[in-house]
């Protein structure tokens, strides 16, 4: 009777995981929900700071499905949906590339400098990301009758909201990783 349901068995390792990425994904959602001002053709918000917690507690490809999956959730419940494929690939990027940056060589998530250049560079790679796919939108969705140069020129507009998203998901992201990171291992919690 064992080995009939031998196939329906998931290890206690991979369920882990995916109660990991599920969890995450549900307060990267939850934490965009509750600071979002909108912007010219999107939102601003402290979701990011989330992103860069999942970067030091989950690594690269956890943080990245958590991080794409919870903000493009956010984007659909909130009406966003065309925002949605752009915020997936975007945001799971962000974090894949913060986590790569944290996790490079011999640091283990818990340098402050380390976190803050890698923290930054995916902040970057974000504001030059969604500059591009505002473009896209803004030529193809918002503005149909733009062209290439206009739909450009109407995508700066969400430049400086990108940039202060960014920064506060830094100056957030910086010590609260590093602060729930110690206070987990203090707790012997492994992740």
């Amino acid at each position: 009777m064992e080995n009939k349901h031998k196939g329906l068995r998931m290890s206690s390792t991979k369920i882990n995981s995916i109660v990991q990425v599920g969890l995450m994904a549900s307060i990267i959602c939850v934490a965009t929900f509750i600071v979002h001002i909108p912007s010219f053709m999107g939102v601003v918000h402290l979701g990011d700071s989330m992103i860069f917690l999942a970067a030091v507690l989950l690594g690269r490809k956890k943080s990245a499905m958590a991080s794409a999956i919870g903000m493009s959730l956010f984007d659909v419940l909130s009406g966003y949906v065309y925002w949605a494929p752009f915020t997936f690939i975007i945001k799971g990027l962000m974090a894949f590339i913060a986590a790569s940056i944290v996790y490079r060589k011999k640091y283990e998530g818990e340098n402050v400098w380390n976190n803050l250049l890698a923290f930054s560079i995916a902040g970057i790679f974000m504001i030059i990301a969604y500059y591009f796919s505002g473009a896209v939108l803004a030529r193809f969705v918002f503005a149909k009758t733009a062209t290439l140069n206009q739909a450009f020129i109407l995508a700066l507009k969400d430049v400086p909201g990108n940039i202060s998203q960014a920064l506060a998901g830094i100056i957030i992201g910086v010590p609260l990783s590093l602060t729930v990171k110690k206070a987990l291992e203090r707790s012997n919690i492994s992740i």
